[in-house]
């Protein structure tokens, strides 16, 4: 009967002592991924995009999606004129990411495509789709976001600047 007794014991010994592994192993990949997932996305209402194509019609395929880089030690260039519709007032009644109520608008440009949600004070990127052999970068501070889409030497810059008045979206192609 001891000999039973002690093989549970050692049983009881291993459980635990596995128990303990593993959870401190999921203690520490949690504490690494924190902050670094990206949240499944939503669906939002699209004002002054074009309507979806037909049916029959395929969607061409996207360049896979390039996670986000640290901030550039600049700010965003100015003296660039706004995007045509960048100056539309908020809609009422729109949820917004960020808290308020916001217009999302969607911006295509060369080399993809950039949905912001832009509230009274501040914007959101939605999301960033870059066309086929374009590639995309994003940059996220507390009053501007930034989106680069990139082929080769080619480079077209979102910037959207909130510091101190509504927000503001503005191209730039290189």
């Amino acid at each position: 009967m001891s000999q039973v007794r002690r093989g549970i014991m050692q049983v009881l010994a291993w459980v635990l002592a596995t128990a303990a592994a593993m959870a401190v192993s999921w203690y520490g990949v949690r504490t690494v991924l924190t902050g670094t997932a990206y949240e499944p996305p939503r669906a939002l209402p699209i004002s002054g995009t074009t309507p979806p194509p037909g049916p029959g019609a395929s969607e061409p395929a996207r360049s896979p999606r390039t996670p986000e880089q640290p901030a550039p030690s600049s700010p965003p260039r100015s003296g660039t004129a706004p995007a045509p519709g960048a100056a539309a007032s908020p809609r009422p009644g729109s949820p917004s990411p960020s808290g308020g109520n916001g217009d999302v608008k969607s911006f295509p440009v060369r080399g993809g495509r950039a949905v912001f949600d832009l509230g009274e004070s501040s914007a959101a990127l939605v999301s960033a789709t870059p066309d086929e052999g374009w590639q995309m970068r994003v940059w996220k501070q507390s009053a501007w976001i930034r989106v680069d889409f990139m082929a080769g030497t080619r480079t077209t810059s979102l910037f959207v600047t909130w510091n101190g008045h509504p927000p503001q979206v503005q191209t730039v192609e290189n």
